[in-house]
């Protein structure tokens, strides 16, 4: 019995020892593996927060250099720019100083008044004005007035551009606004209706844009009596004239 259980024995290690060998080598390979896949996953969470470091890093020192420079550029050039800044203040408030006195320079407004045959028609200028007018009983039309600043310039020259002119002419209201109609078709010129503030009871016409084969300008054309009253300006620097000083101000006897 002896013997037996000795073979047995004999024949049992080797067996137990050659099964268990390779279960503990896999064994440490797995662990290998799992130790390796930690270690990437570690190196993972230490690599991205770096990287985001550095990019702030660069951002920063970038921004950083920016902003330098535009302090430097203001240190640099501060009192060149407040001067620039001071002579342009100045420049406006001048341009400014000047348009005021040119304002008040004007007043108070000097009158012309028309023979009361043709509508005693009184129109108030700028006293910086000077006028030309005809007016008599042979003129055609009844009355012709020509207003420039200063000098009234060449009333023939087709090139002269009046600030204001003025005319009571022969022609009936309706054939006045037929000779304008053509410009209104084309749309080189707009009509709207008008009412003189001191005249309200007379409804003619406003029109704004082409008057003539060289002029443009606004015109006003009111019917008066017989014939037909025509105030208009040919030049754009003189609008503002014409709006606050002119029309407001003008009168006739219808």
């Amino acid at each position: 019995m002896g013997g037996p259980l000795g073979l047995s024995r004999l024949s049992y290690s080797p067996m137990m020892e050659a099964g268990s060998l390779p279960r503990r080598r896999l064994f440490g390979y797995h662990n290998n593996m799992s130790n390796m896949r930690s270690s990437e996953r570690g190196s993972m969470l230490i690599l991205v927060p770096l990287v985001l470091a550095v990019v702030m890093l660069v951002a920063a020192v970038v921004f950083g250099g920016w902003a330098y420079g535009k302090m430097q550029d203001y240190k640099n050039n501060v009192d060149a720019k407040v001067s620039v800044a001071v002579d342009a203040a100045k420049q406006q408030e001048a341009a400014a100083k000047d348009a005021e006195f040119a304002q008040l320079e004007k007043q108070p407004l000097k009158s012309y008044t028309g023979p009361a045959a043709y509508g005693s028609v009184s129109i108030k200028y700028p006293k910086t004005w000077s006028a030309y007018v005809s007016d008599s009983d042979s003129s055609t039309p009844y009355v012709d007035g020509y207003f420039y600043p200063n000098v009234v310039p060449d009333i023939q020259s087709p090139s002269s551009a009046f600030a204001l002119r003025v005319q009571v002419v022969q022609q009936s209201y309706s054939n006045v606004l037929t000779g304008l109609a053509g410009f209104v078709q084309q749309k080189q010129a707009t009509v709207t209706p008008y009412a003189a503030p001191k005249v309200p009871s007379v409804i003619g016409v406003r029109v704004d844009g082409k008057l003539g084969s060289q002029k443009s300008g606004s015109m006003v054309v009111l019917p008066l009596r017989n014939m037909t009253l025509e105030i208009w300006t040919e030049a754009p620097s003189f609008q503002n004239d014409f709006d606050k000083n002119i029309l407001p101000n003008f009168t006739f006897a219808p």
